[in-house]
């Protein structure tokens, strides 16, 4: 039996809402959805698993309408999904009374609940989320029924507010297979048996690193999953480092050629690092050369000659705040507060 895992698709996200491509990111969620129905089709896979969080926040009619099609129109597969604690299922919701393809099946209720597929010796359980938050994990106290040969297990959680489980206890439930959603970075708990498939897009700045889909079997053999990177676009955090003698159109060429070496399709948490020099101000907000600048975190440290500065001004509060506090280490909370101190002493003269 062949599956496809996926979760955490988040329909509907408005990624970095405010910046120039958010709504071409909108729409790449959705591309990227379309893209793995067209791989169950192409690979005809015998079973969709959507673990929650198919859509950001609850689903318009029209998006259900959107996204029975698409499902619809695959010849070879089932798809089995549950709603997670984005796209819970509130009283009024449109997943109780959309009217879904045959070949879609959502396990609606809040408590474990089993679909059969006779032709494909399969047992699928889940459960769908009714509010926000679920803080205990009841099916991991359940063993797989063995209605059919093969059983698999879909749960959307894994923190304290989220159906918090123990790996250990699912894994002597029995499933051949866990798919689990919520947690937005791909892992693996147990090879080929408990998975995270991590969000099919990053949704935003902390979900670093690769994102896709599993592809699975499981045979008599066992079962076998392999994961699939697929996402348009990765969130990068990459360190800037600064030198004293850099201004600010040498700080941008150097942002540009970080860019173009890390691929400028991505999004990039630029983090600033090193010494400047103490009388530049870096214009930040024309560092962002090709629009995909998330974030610009200046953490760099004024290059102060403390000992030149200390000797000029031994005899007054300059000299003695410099003092006090010149032997801490560079990366600690006194050396930024020296930092600080110094540099509004040495305005207040100025003026």
């Amino acid at each position: 039996m062949k599956f496809l895992h996926t979760a955490d698709i988040h329909l509907g996200a408005k990624p970095d809402a405010g910046t120039a491509y958010t709504q071409k990111r909108e729409r790449e969620i959705w591309n990227s959805f379309q893209q793995v129905i067209e791989i169950c089709e192409k690979e005809e896979m015998d079973l969709l698993l959507i673990v929650g969080d198919l859509f950001h926040r609850q689903p318009l009619l029209r998006e259900l309408k959107e996204v029975g099609y698409l499902l619809g129109k695959l010849s070879h597969t089932q798809v089995v999904l549950t709603a997670g604690n984005h796209d819970y299922i509130k009283a009024d919701s449109y997943y109780r009374t959309y009217s879904w393809p045959s070949n879609v099946h959502v396990l609606l209720e809040e408590t474990l609940e089993t679909i059969e597929f006779p032709e494909l010796e399969t047992a699928v359980s889940g459960f769908s989320y009714h509010k926000r938050e679920i803080i205990e994990c009841t099916c991991q106290e359940k063993n797989a029924k063995h209605k059919q040969k093969y059983e698999v297990l879909l749960l959307h959680g894994g923190d304290e507010s989220h159906v918090p489980f123990q790996k250990e206890k699912l894994w002597k439930c029995g499933y051949d297979y866990i798919a689990l959603g919520h947690i937005h970075k791909p892992q693996s708990l147990v090879k080929d048996k408990i998975a995270y498939c991590g969000a099919l897009e990053p949704i935003d700045k902390n979900d670093v690193g690769q994102h896709g889909y599993i592809i699975g079997e499981i045979t008599e053999r066992g079962c076998k999953t392999r994961f699939v990177p697929n996402a348009k676009r990765e969130y990068c955090h990459v360190e800037v480092e600064v030198t004293p003698d850099m201004t600010g159109f040498a700080l941008r060429e150097k942002i540009d050629r970080v860019i173009r070496e890390n691929g400028q399709q991505n999004m990039y948490k630029i983090i600033l690092t090193g010494f400047r020099d103490p009388e530049v101000r870096y214009d930040l907000s024309g560092m962002d050369v090709y629009g995909n600048i998330i974030e610009i975190s200046d953490e760099t440290v004024p290059a102060y000659d403390f000992e030149r500065i200390m000797t000029n001004n031994a005899h007054n509060i300059l000299g003695y705040f410099i003092q006090e506090l010149k032997d801490y280490d560079r990366e600690s909370i006194e050396y930024g507060a020296m930092c600080e101190g110094v540099k509004a002493l040495m305005e207040t003269r100025r003026d």
